[in-house]
């Protein structure tokens, strides 16, 4: 068996997961004939039960903070690394942790309202992020040879700053899926907020996962795992996706099991990055070089933020269907 075998066994997983999507369908309901001088019988509407959308912005705030805590402590270490030459490189580690507090105080806030200055914190967080994308882009830019592989290897990560972007974003979208008025379906920007938020789960999976690929091929796939955070979350990504644009009133089992996986996963990466950690030489004894230089140990959690956000969608969805 290759070393490439469980990559060959995650794809084949993920087809046969499409299928059965795919054989589970419902069909669309065809319409009853009734005679002419038969009235039409009135469409059930369905109770919307208004606890719906608060518990699903303090899911989706839980997922803002675990995205919080995994860039704090990157950026940190990251940033340590880099001496802070630059004084605005602590801007990251701020606004991280006011991210992370204000996402455990709205976990915790069970009013149907929206909180000013969580709002303010999050956005800050995104604007945060947006500028440091724009920061480690410009240096990798100028660096000899601009946008190569070894400068997007060894530079500033681009994907680092991002995660801070995909925090506050899902902390605004919690903001605005909890202030809705009880009994009413929550909306963003005149559209059903699960599927916003299912869009939004989907493309921040498939950036994480395309920065994990980055940093995998540098290590050149050497361990099989690491072909993990390269399947799952876009396969993932494309179940949520598929939800976002479908129908809001199916169950999705498969998508809310495989978002599951990818929360799990998250977790899991950390491990393994803490081992990478541990085979470097002098392992843990040698933690002060080996932190900096080994698997980021705190980004793979970043998968775990969004899963959570892509089960609050879901749930929106199913309490609030629009179709």
């Amino acid at each position: 068996m290759t070393r490439n075998a469980p990559a060959v066994a995650i794809s084949g997983i993920a087809l046969l997961g499409l299928a059965v999507l795919a054989l589970t369908r419902r069909p669309a309901g065809q319409a009853r004939s009734l005679p002419p001088s038969a009235p039409l019988p009135p469409s059930p509407v369905p109770a919307i039960d208004p606890g719906a959308a608060v518990r699903a912005a303090r899911r989706m705030n839980k997922g803002a903070g675990v995205i919080a805590a995994a860039v704090l402590a990157d950026s940190a270490v990251e940033h340590y690394r880099g001496s802070f030459h630059n004084k605005a490189m602590a801007a990251p580690l701020v606004t991280a942790a006011l991210s992370l507090a204000v996402s455990v105080h709205g976990n915790a806030d069970e009013r149907p309202v929206a909180h000013l200055a969580r709002d303010v914190v999050y956005a800050a967080a995104a604007l945060t992020g947006l500028v440091g994308t724009g920061f480690h882009l410009f240096n990798i830019g100028k660096k000899p040879g601009g946008f190569s592989w070894e400068n997007l290897f060894y530079s500033a990560p681009i994907g680092a700053p991002a995660a801070l972007i995909l925090s506050g974003a899902t902390g605004f979208l919690a903001e605005r899926v909890r202030d809705t008025t009880p009994g009413q379906a929550p909306t963003i920007a005149g559209l059903s907020a699960g599927r916003v938020v299912a869009a939004a789960t989907g493309l921040g999976l498939l950036g994480t996962a395309g920065e994990a690929g980055l940093l995998h091929f540098r290590g050149a796939y050497h361990d099989p795992f690491m072909f993990l955070p390269v399947t799952i979350p876009p396969f993932a990504a494309a179940l949520i996706g598929a939800a976002a644009f479908g129908q809001t009133r199916e169950p999705r089992p498969i998508t809310r099991f495989w978002l599951r996986f990818t929360a799990v996963l998250g977790f899991a990466g950390a491990g393994f990055h803490a081992m990478g950690v541990a085979r470097n030489m002098g392992g843990w004894r040698n933690w002060t070089q080996n932190l900096l230089n080994g698997p980021p140990i705190p980004a793979p959690p970043s998968f775990t933020g969004l899963a959570l956000a892509g089960l609050a969608a879901l749930g929106l969805m199913q309490d609030h269907p629009d179709d």
